[in-house]
């Protein structure tokens, strides 16, 4: 294990509130500075998007091809059961192992970056979160990037590719999807009265905020390196309190 890297960075925050862009921000950073001002060396990437949208295509085949029920969701593209929120998250603690299993130095010089939303309709962070593994929390430090809903539907409009509606950068949510499932967020009562620190199956996992209004990530610019330099910072303390 390095000894100058986060193990594990959590991002968390409502949809198109920057945490893509951030991941895209610290891919194009040259290693070596990437590992000496933010503490992050080769990036890990474990995003539930991917999953869940994986769910949606074999909805789509199922329907439309093959003339058979759909697993996953309904024809609005909303899950069939409240626990599907949940598996993703043990899908990313099963996807760490493996990780790890495969290559036990993996900390060595590589920070692995976990990335999801919650939104209070769905159970929230305060429900997610029990599903990650003792190991992720253990090693864990949390990001959560702040925005109000009017920005996240706002970023979310202005994003949206309908030509690639897969890609982490371009991907969006209808208005009506977007309003019912992450207009709501329970960040506030899920990292209680401690201002560093959140306590989640014993284990006390620092977290630090980026208040992202107004907004400093859709440029990707040395401006937010200089944001991120000084979080991430802060976190590494914490983490190393």
């Amino acid at each position: 294990m390095s000894h100058h890297l986060f193990e594990i960075l959590i991002l968390n925050g409502r949809p198109a509130s920057g945490k893509s862009e951030v991941i895209d921000y610290l891919k194009k950073t040259p290693l070596e500075e990437r590992m000496r001002r933010f503490h992050i060396g080769k990036l890990d990437e474990i995003d539930d998007f991917p999953m869940l949208w994986t769910w949606f295509e074999e909805d789509a085949i199922l329907e439309k091809i093959m003339h058979q029920p759909r697993l996953h969701t309904d024809r609005d593209g909303y899950f069939l059961y409240e626990y599907q929120w949940h598996l993703l998250i043990e899908r990313i603690s099963m996807d760490y192992n493996k990780h790890l299993r495969d290559n036990p130095r993996l900390h060595d010089d590589t920070t692995a970056l976990v990335e999801f939303s919650r939104g209070t309709e769905h159970g929230g962070y305060q429900a997610a979160y029990p599903h990650l593994s003792d190991e992720i929390l253990r090693k864990a430090a949390i990001f959560y990037i702040d925005v109000p809903f009017e920005e996240s539907l706002r970023k979310n409009r202005k994003r949206f590719n309908p030509a690639k509606p897969d890609s982490i950068l371009e991907h969006g949510l209808p208005d009506e999807k977007l309003t019912r499932l992450y207009q709501e967020v329970d960040w506030e009562t899920f990292r209680g009265p401690d201002p560093q620190f959140v306590t989640i199956k014993g284990h006390r996992v620092p977290y630090i905020v980026l208040h992202n209004e107004p907004d400093v990530t859709t440029a990707r610019d040395e401006h937010l390196g200089q944001v991120l330099e000084d979080l991430l910072g802060q976190l590494w303390r914490l983490r190393h309190s």
